[in-house]
């Protein structure tokens, strides 16, 4: 492993690559540590220590900013914003025909999606900056903490607030452009790798410290095994055999080779787990403005809410996770995968599979074979999906669980990538990759 480290680095083009790449990493992480203008930055880290968190949305929210959200720092928001402004550019194809246009639409039609997906991003920013700020003035970012963190009244340090925090979205959308224009890898994925990867140490040692060194160790074990078997998932694939006919144009005769349709067992991703998540972060943040006066108890309909729905470990909860989870795969799947316009594609270019006739059938068939593939993916997602809440139950750690849930997906589906690309990338100038 060490030989192969050392081989990238010996090339001049990759090494600076690398090296550009790490230092807009370590830029990302200094910005999750500048405190934001208005902000007691003193209320803030006594209101962590006390361990008051919310938990639920904020912790999620909080795991893809790498820290930032809970210290409301200058990049608080990290790139939701951005993913969430690029799912719905995703989902619109469906609806928009002119996006689907944009979409087939070559190079030039990506940049313009591109650029729309810049523009609603500003937009989510803004109106996520004002609802940050809006729930760390009132006191529900954190519960039971007697420290304004936002002590201020004044409209301009508000508006000055929602600004900056925008503009820290916008900065590290920049950052990751730079690293996919400039260094290796995809940059909005690594930054969030990095998110990631930053609450590792601090989950490890709260087990550490919570449960001692006999936990600690199990968990260690189970997340190897865990990582071992999540990588063998992600590379799995079934491959549809294509054969394409001969043909002759002039005097040459090309065509007659055998190729593959390669569909993943996991084709959505990390997609439905965040969605799934998402949704079930709303009863929480019904009960949250629901909170009843000193003294009082919930209200019938919002305790059953809180039983029921936002307790992580209720039967419902663990149901309507699961179902949810099955449902966005089947939705993300149908709308990037399109058998009938793979079909269409090998009709053109004289492909098939074999036994399977052109066109019409061909689509069926594939179409066949995605659904089935779906439901082994939608099963493996909602058992990743699960090992945070069976964490919790077992291990008493809490749903920021390191090897589980969308953590460990995001991580070994960014990290295969990045390994591949730099893979490539030797092969192109030394005719071997990574491993000899």
């Amino acid at each position: 492993m060490f030989s192969a480290i050392a081989r990238v680095f010996k090339t001049p083009d990759l090494r600076r690559k690398l090296l550009f790449t790490l230092g807009i990493i370590v830029i990302y992480r200094i910005g999750v540590y500048i405190p934001s203008p208005g902000v007691d930055y003193t209320a803030v880290k006594q209101c962590m220590a006390m361990g008051n968190t919310n938990g639920g949305l904020y912790d999620f929210v909080n795991m893809f900013s790498g820290g930032a959200l809970l210290q409301v720092s200058v990049l608080a928001m990290g790139i939701m914003p951005y993913i969430t402004a690029s799912i719905i550019i995703q989902l619109l194809r469906v609806v928009v025909p002119r996006f689907e246009e944009l979409h087939k639409d070559g190079q030039a039609g990506q940049a313009k999606l591109t650029q729309y997906t810049r523009y609603l991003t500003i937009a989510l920013g803004l109106l996520q900056a004002t609802t940050l700020v809006t729930t760390a003035k009132s006191g529900a970012l954190f519960n039971n903490c007697q420290y304004e963190v936002i002590p201020g009244d004044s409209i301009w340090t508000i508006l000055l607030l929602i600004v900056v925090l925008t503009a820290g979205t916008m900065f590290i959308m920049w950052l990751g452009e730079l690293i996919t224009e400039k260094g290796v890898g995809n940059g909005m994925s690594l930054l969030i790798f990095v998110s990631i990867a930053a609450g590792f140490p601090g989950s490890m040692m709260n087990i550490l410290q919570a449960k001692g060194w006999w936990t600690f160790t199990l968990v260690i074990l189970i997340g190897l095994v865990i990582l071992a078997l999540v990588v063998f998932v992600e590379q799995s694939q079934r491959r549809v055999p294509v054969q394409y006919a001969k043909r002759t144009i002039g005097r040459r005769t090309v065509g007659g080779t055998s190729t593959y349709i390669p569909i993943k067992v996991n084709m959505a991703g990390v997609i439905p787990v965040i969605f799934a998540s998402s949704l079930l972060a709303l009863p929480m943040m019904l009960v949250q403005f629901n909170q009843p006066a000193a003294g009082e108890n919930y209200a019938p309909w919002v305790e059953w809410i809180n039983n029921n729905l936002v307790a992580s470990d209720a039967p419902l909860h663990v149901l309507l996770y699961v179902l949810l989870v099955f449902g966005f795969t089947y939705f993300y799947v149908s709308i990037t995968f399109n058998p009938t316009e793979v079909a269409d594609d090998m009709k053109k270019y004289g492909g098939f599979v074999p036994g399977i006739r052109a066109g019409e059938p061909t689509a069926k068939y594939l179409g066949f074979v995605s659904s089935r593939i779906t439901f082994a993916g939608a099963i493996y997602l909602a058992v990743v999906a699960m090992i945070p809440i069976v964490a919790l139950s077992l291990v008493g750690a809490n749903q920021n669980f390191p090897f589980g849930g969308t953590s460990l997906l995001i991580m070994v589906g960014v990290g295969l990538e990045t390994v591949k690309q730099i893979n490539a990338q030797m092969q192109q100038r030394h005719y071997e990759g990574l491993l000899r």
